[in-house]
């Protein structure tokens, strides 16, 4: 019997890991240490696309992993927030995520989520997962009560919110794949990895 396939998520995104888990997928996880402002700086300043971005965070991180790990297959991932020609970044304070919301709320937004594999320090497969989402107009009150609720909690994502939770409560509408906006293309990913029987098929 063929030995299984190594797999190592370059990520340290607990909820990426836990989705390819609750498949059967058990994966390293071996986080890339990468200057992810840099790169996106020098992005925005050619006017790069949102798509190619988020592409482009995840390819380096895949790439630095498989560098040093070329046996096994590597999974980068990486996840943009776009509104209008305005890109997001992590809150670094509750203060920047409370402005964040407010920027959102009563209006559309999209969230990229990008994967790509590497083997043997090469490229092998990638995927854009993207979703549209509309914030509704929630009131202030609303607001203080969320960001008092979850705290820190608000800075581990993109949006300053988790549908896993109760991030449904900030919408009236979500156009696209729930995977997608948790940050993994999970349903694509997973079909690549049974072509590398490390998925069952």
């Amino acid at each position: 019997m063929t030995e299984p396939r190594r797999l190592i998520l370059a990520s340290a995104s607990p909820i990426r890991a836990t989705m390819l888990r609750q498949c059967g997928v058990e994966p390293e996880i071996v986080p890339a240490r990468v200057d992810e402002a840099a790169l996106k700086a020098g992005m925005v300043a050619e006017s790069a696309k949102p798509r190619d971005i988020a592409d482009a965070l995840a390819e380096m991180k895949a790439r630095k992993i498989s560098q040093k790990h070329p046996e096994a297959v590597v999974i980068g991932a990486d996840q943009v927030l776009v509104q209008g020609d305005r890109l997001f970044d992590k809150a670094e304070t509750i203060q920047e995520a409370a402005e964040i919301l407010r920027t959102l709320r009563n209006s559309a937004h999209t969230l990229l989520s990008a994967a790509v594999a590497y083997e043997g320090g090469e490229p092998v497969w990638r995927h854009i997962g993207q979703v549209q989402l509309v914030m509704r107009d929630f009131s202030d009150d609303f607001l203080a009560d969320y960001i008092t609720r979850h705290g820190d909690g608000l800075l581990a994502t993109v949006g300053c919110y988790k549908l896993e939770e109760d991030g449904p409560a900030l919408f009236s509408r979500v156009q696209g794949d729930y995977f997608t906006i948790l940050g993994l293309p999970l349903l694509e990913v997973l079909a690549f990895l049974r072509t590398r029987r490390i998925a069952t098929s």
